[in-house]
């Protein structure tokens, strides 16, 4: 057993190398494309243009498999793969002084268990006019101009760790396509306070890659469904933020002086139901909320020293002990742990209990160094965070924690990342009791390129 962890080590360092030469060969691309190729369409007014944004994130990693864990129905107590974890392209513009498009498509989660030649699609697409300018906006499409949180769409290329909160992007996959629905939008600034709201039609959960059948638990309802009704407000006390995409950035590195206090919702009415009696049916309203604070800011301008800190305070309510487990681009597709309820079934490779009916509090925190630390090979930016969850379901809390560290060498056009989280493995009795089994971790290297 030990000999088999020292190979697959030994397979992690071999690539690792590789990606780090790799990366350093590939940092030292153009500053004229930094921020995306530009071109103006009209050479007399600089608000006018269009622009192409790439971002590609590979992973590679080792992760200790959750008990009694399944590759294609083989026993695997530990799992090294590579994945292309997202890619990105992006167009977007500014066709007149009022009228804006924004257009993305890409892929998430291509490992080795992926279906080939499948899988990329189109996460918005969007056109929006300013009714007043940057006061009022409205737009429809393919978006994702969402609720309850700043995180409920992140920038992918400015993440600061690893992976952003995933229970923040409420309804992933089930009622939407990657957090985006076809709707429409408002958004604007009005003074200080930068809010947006928008309403959408729900994707039918049978167009989903899996549904829980009913039960005595609330699971996400197979009957038509409401509209979804959300937003996110937050007041800028320093510097301000572009609204001009619906994603929010993970971090300026320092570029910015951010500061920002927020709250959202999500509302969707009898987006659940559960079995009340054998033959009777209950159904139930999806309704959540949440508050947080952002801070990103340099600590010594002249050096380029930075931190960035951002808490969250998540209520939300699936209805009755609802309880979601997953796992972000998981190794592994199947357990034969004899209890076969439907939350153990799931709880497979590096999956854990993410998301759930009850209170959320979220934590994260990085340092940058000062820039230049390695002269024209960058600098370093430590990152820590934690997701502590009490949910109705589960008899005790979910906590699961990550360190990490970025490899800036190029800001976030190039970055190399190492990240190691320790999560839980609950287990769930006959009796319905779900505790806390054992816990795993992962390690996890990622290359990100962008521009």
């Amino acid at each position: 057993m030990q000999s088999d962890k020292l190979k697959q080590m030994k397979k992690i360092s071999i690539g690792l190398t590789l990606l780090l030469l790799n990366a350093a060969a590939q940092a030292q691309f153009s500053d004229r494309i930094k921020d995306g190729v530009k071109y103006y369409t009209d050479s007399k007014d600089s608000s006018k243009f269009v622009k192409f944004n790439m971002t590609s994130q590979v992973w590679m990693r080792y992760n200790e498999n959750n008990p009694h864990t399944l590759v294609n129905g083989t026993p695997e107590e530990n799992t090294v793969d590579a994945s292309i974890r997202r890619i990105r392209f992006i167009v977007s513009g500014q066709v007149t002084d009022r009228l804006a498009f924004f257009m993305q498509f890409g892929q998430n989660s291509f490992n080795y268990l992926s279906p080939r030649k499948a899988g990329s699609f189109f996460h918005d697409v969007t056109s929006d006019y300013a009714i007043i300018k940057k006061h009022l906006m409205v737009g429809a499409g393919l978006n994702g101009w969402n609720g309850p949180s700043r995180f409920s769409n992140i920038s992918t290329t400015s993440i600061m760790v690893l992976d952003p909160p995933g229970y923040q992007e409420v309804t992933n996959d089930t009622y939407d396509q990657f957090v985006r629905r076809l709707g429409f939008y408002v958004k604007g600034k009005l003074g200080k306070v930068d809010y947006r709201v928008s309403a959408g039609k729900p994707f039918a959960i049978q167009t989903a890659g899996g549904i829980d059948p009913i039960s005595r638990y609330s699971t996400f309802s197979t009957l038509p469904p409401k509209l979804v009704y959300q937003g996110y407000v937050m007041y800028q006390f320093l510097d301000q933020e572009s609204n001009f995409s619906p994603s929010n950035a993970g971090t300026y590195l320092g570029s910015k002086r951010i500061f920002n206090l927020g709250g959202g919702f999500y509302y969707q009415r009898k987006g659940m139901f559960r079995l009340t009696t054998p033959v009777d049916t209950s159904q139930q309203d999806i309704m959540l909320y949440s508050f947080d604070a952002f801070y990103d800011a340099p600590v010594n301008k002249e050096k380029g020293t930075a931190v960035s800190v951002y808490g969250s305070y998540s209520n939300y309510n699936f209805g009755q002990k609802f309880i979601k487990v997953a796992g972000a681009d998981n190794p592994a597709n199947g357990s034969n742990v004899a209890n076969k309820t439907l939350l153990n079934k799931a709880n497979f490779g590096n999956a854990f209990p993410y998301l759930g009916t009850g209170d959320i509090f979220y934590l994260q925190a990085g340092y940058k160094l000062k820039n230049n630390l390695f002269k024209d090979q960058g600098t370093l930016q430590f990152f820590a965070n934690a997701q502590y969850s009490s949910y109705t379901r589960l008899n005790e809390p979910v906590i699961v924690a990550d360190a990490g560290i970025n490899w800036l060498l190029r800001g976030h056009n190039a970055k190399f990342t190492l990240d190691i989280q320790n999560r839980p493995y609950f287990l769930e009795d006959v009796n319905g009791n779900y505790k806390v089994d054992a816990r795993k971790n992962s390690i996890i290297f990622q290359y990100q390129l962008a521009f």
